[in-house]
């Protein structure tokens, strides 16, 4: 054994040390329990294992890959130490005890994340290998017509939902919305218009042929299924159109079609849904023109952009930013895609004023959109910091300071937004210079209260270790408008399979990273670096949407963990993983 084996395998054993102190905090673990031996070990063999497999994968351990791999493990440490930290110093008064074991864990994860990362890189990374397994060998008999059905096989596997839940979930959102279509209530775009008519010309053609409502808005259901459905077909036919192999293709077909909050989710009355749909659709019409720009995948562009841009506020603001992205990235095929691009914000610029300003739309008022803000100010008043009279005075010309406090809730702005909106909202709208300036003066004479505030506000969308309930809607919510939950099927048998199904992802393991909001972000934001790592940065461009959306969450989330507003990113994994490891043409 030579010298520099020796010290490599030294090296691989302080790594497993800090790895398994990372992992004794984090599991709650006591330092003599015997599992803290069997991570020890586990790290050590596998760091053996990762050191053997980089020696014959010199395409990984470059600059560029190593560069990757450090940056997104910091991040990765960074984002699940912010959230656990308080649990692994909790019996520490001390605060240089406290630093030691913060900074230990620290290390113990990003050692932890880094070879895993390098691991995956090496596999992701070789183009050779993933071209035998990914494609599709020459003269290799194909099903006919697979993409449509894998359509079918989704609507197949969504239809006992649809029965069950007939005509439909409808949350107060969804009877909103509803009382909008019957006219009783204004035209807001609180909840996006352009989807309320849609619910309206479905609802209309249901009536038109039925003369009943429960049945009227089944039809609006179907189609959403449908529209859910189309977008798998349009997944698996842009991977066909790769000569992906058709094992692979059912397996991501399978994602959609078994996992059972795709089926919830289908039938549930929300903007998220056909939204989440869109961006797939979206995002595969870029990948399809990464090959051939065609009439088709143009249109397929241009239609799911303009949805994009109006089915949900946030929508449109990331699509404002992805566009001098989009213009770059397409300068070389101007001639057709500039228009498509500038002609998605000319319409939807069209339909989100002059139209809905004809038709008397009212807009989401100023504080919907300044939940974070909101919250941040609300801790620093909650945690008893010292305010100056001046901005004493500011904040009460808005709100009674007297019952922050007790609404004061770190994960839901919702309190906040009512506490403003029974004061005086158009004073904040009026003054809305000096109001920013106290937010920025407080963020900077307190960024703790403020980091706490944000990452109480935020945690359930990039923290991976986080629970909350995932498509636990159930019938119509109760409301005298004549339209109720009436299944077609029924039974314990049936609510017995619908509560089990949707309690495996709480209970299964590697399953239940399916169910979780932040394991999406982080394999997004896996692909993204695997893209540096590759040197195939034009592939940036596809996760360009989903991250700028993503952005917009976590500007304005009133939630900390609500599953549906990054249902758009949970719906397009297998789409980032598979383009991930595509090779370009």
């Amino acid at each position: 054994m030579n010298t520099n084996t020796k010290l490599l395998i030294l090296l691989n054993s302080v790594e497993s040390f800090f790895t398994t102190w990372a992992f004794m905090k984090a599991g709650r673990m006591e330092p003599g329990n015997i599992l803290t031996g069997a991570v020890f070990l586990l790290s050590f063999f596998l760091y053996r294992h990762i050191s053997i497999r980089l020696s014959v994968k010199p395409f990984v351990y470059t600059k560029n890959g190593r560069r990757t791999a450090i940056f997104l493990s910091a991040l990765f440490t960074f984002l699940y130490v912010i959230v656990d930290y308080p649990h692994y110093i909790e019996t520490l008064t001390n605060h240089f005890f406290q630093a030691i074991v913060l900074s230990a864990v620290f290390l113990g994860f990003f050692v932890c994340f880094y070879k895993l990362l390098l691991l995956l890189f090496s596999y992701s990374g070789d183009k050779e290998t993933l071209k035998v397994l990914l494609y599709a060998p020459e003269g290799r008999r194909k099903i006919r017509h697979l993409p449509m059905l894998c359509f079918f096989l989704c609507l197949l596997c969504w239809l006992p939902y649809f029965l069950y839940q007939y005509p439909g979930i409808m949350t107060p959102d969804s009877i909103n919305q509803f009382e909008q279509v019957l006219g009783m209530i204004p035209y807001s775009n609180h909840h996006p218009f352009v989807h309320t008519m849609l619910i309206r010309l479905c609802y209309r053609i249901g009536f038109l042929f039925t003369s009943d409502m429960v049945t009227a808005i089944s039809f609006y259901t179907f189609f959403q299924m449908c529209f859910l459905a189309f977008s798998v077909f349009y997944l698996v036919e842009t991977l066909d159109l790769y000569q992906i192999r058709q094992e692979i293709l059912l397996l991501v077909t399978a994602f959609y079609a078994f996992v059972p909050y795709h089926a919830v989710f289908s039938v549930t009355l929300w903007k998220d849904i056909p939204f989440a749909a869109a961006l797939l659709i979206f995002s595969c019409s870029m990948l399809r023109m990464g090959r051939q720009v065609q009439r088709a995948a143009v249109a397929a562009f241009v239609l799911s952009g303009i949805i994009l841009c109006l089915f949900r506020s946030n929508g449109w603001y990331g699509f404002l930013f992805c566009v001098p992205f989009l213009l770059y990235y397409y300068r070389g095929r101007k001639k057709i895609m500039y228009p498509a691009v500038i002609g998605i914000v000319l319409v939807s610029s069209i339909v989100r004023y002059p139209v809905m300003n004809s038709l008397h739309v009212t807009q989401p008022d100023l504080i919907e959109s300044l939940s974070v803000p909101t919250q941040q100010i609300a801790k620093v008043i909650c945690s008893d910091r010292e305010l100056a009279p001046e901005d004493i005075s500011l904040i009460e010309s808005v709100v009674d300071m007297s019952h922050i406090k007790n609404l004061y809730n770190p994960t839901f702005a919702d309190n906040m937004k009512e506490l403003v909106r029974a004061g005086n909202p158009d004073y904040l709208a009026a003054h809305k210079g000096d109001f920013f300036r106290l937010w920025l003066k407080l963020g900077i004479q307190y960024p703790a209260d403020y980091l706490d505030a944000y990452v109480n506000q935020t945690y359930g969308y990039w923290y991976p270790d986080s629970f909350y309930p995932v498509a636990d809607g159930e019938g119509i919510s109760a409301s005298d408008l004549g339209v109720s939950h009436t299944p077609l099927i029924g039974g314990p048998v049936i609510v017995k399979f619908k509560e089990i199904s949707l309690k495996l992802g709480s209970m299964v393991p590697l399953y239940s990273l399916l169910w979780s909001m932040g394991i999406a972000f982080w394999f997004l934001l896996f692909c993204v670096g695997n893209a540096f790592v590759r040197r195939e940065k034009a592939k940036l461009v596809y996760y360009l949407p989903s991250l700028a959306l993503f952005l917009t969450v976590m500007l304005a989330t009133p939630v900390a963990t609500d599953f549906r507003y990054v249902y758009f990113m949970v719906f397009s994994i297998p789409f980032y993983l598979m383009t991930a490891v595509i090779v370009p043409e």
